[in-house]
């Protein structure tokens, strides 16, 4: 073969590469052959009745909350989980604020219109450098230019969550969540279903 068609075949070759590259980077496609999509997993293994009634943290959520907080630290961010699960009596409390209550409106969720009644969500802050928590959407810990809590949002929403911050409504930056696929109302449905079971 002549030494210029050798050298074409070659450069196509390396755009195919680059191209092939290029696709998984931005698919995901070989991590979807490798490990199931947290998405997945949420829509069609998690069943309500694994979930309702709550007395805790769902499973599933704790533990990927616990790879956020790992993989916050491998880039240098460090979290602290403030609010996991919460009870309705404790969700109607905090929907005070800024109501009844001084101080600033921080939910427009009443006792059982939260994903927190059911287990399914988390709150975090930052943690400065003496260990302080820290609500500073800007602030930039690890001095890599891009602000601290945009990332581990970026993190969470890799592993699965849905981010507070996405929202248009009502903006909740130390929000996460996940659903499972499940509305608000059908958890408060299975809720209401579970309580009749366990009547006389």
């Amino acid at each position: 073969m002549r030494p210029f068609l050798r050298l074409l075949l070659f450069l196509v070759i390396c755009v195919g590469l680059v191209f092939i590259a290029g696709f998984i980077s931005r698919t995901g496609w070989f991590n979807g052959l490798v490990q199931p999509s947290l998405t997945a997993i949420n829509n069609t293994e998690v069943e309500i009745e694994e979930i309702v009634p709550a007395d805790g943290l769902h499973p599933v959520v704790a533990d990927y909350t616990e790879k956020l907080i790992e993989e916050a630290e491998a880039i240098g961010i460090s979290i602290l989980i403030t609010d996991g699960y919460r009870t309705p009596e404790e969700q109607d409390r905090l929907y005070q604020k800024g109501r009844d209550q001084h101080g600033r409106i921080v939910t427009n969720a009443k006792g059982g219109q939260s994903y927190h009644n059911f287990g399914l969500a988390i709150d975090f802050a930052l943690l400065d450098e003496g260990g302080e928590p820290l609500w500073d959407i800007a602030y930039d810990g690890n001095e890599n230019g891009e602000p601290d809590w945009f990332e581990v949002a970026e993190l969470a929403k890799e592993l699965g969550f849905e981010w507070g911050g996405d929202w248009a409504n009502f903006t909740d930056y130390p929000h996460l969540q996940m659903t499972f696929g499940y509305s608000i109302e059908e958890l408060q449905h299975a809720h209401t279903e579970f309580e009749k079971s366990e009547l006389p």
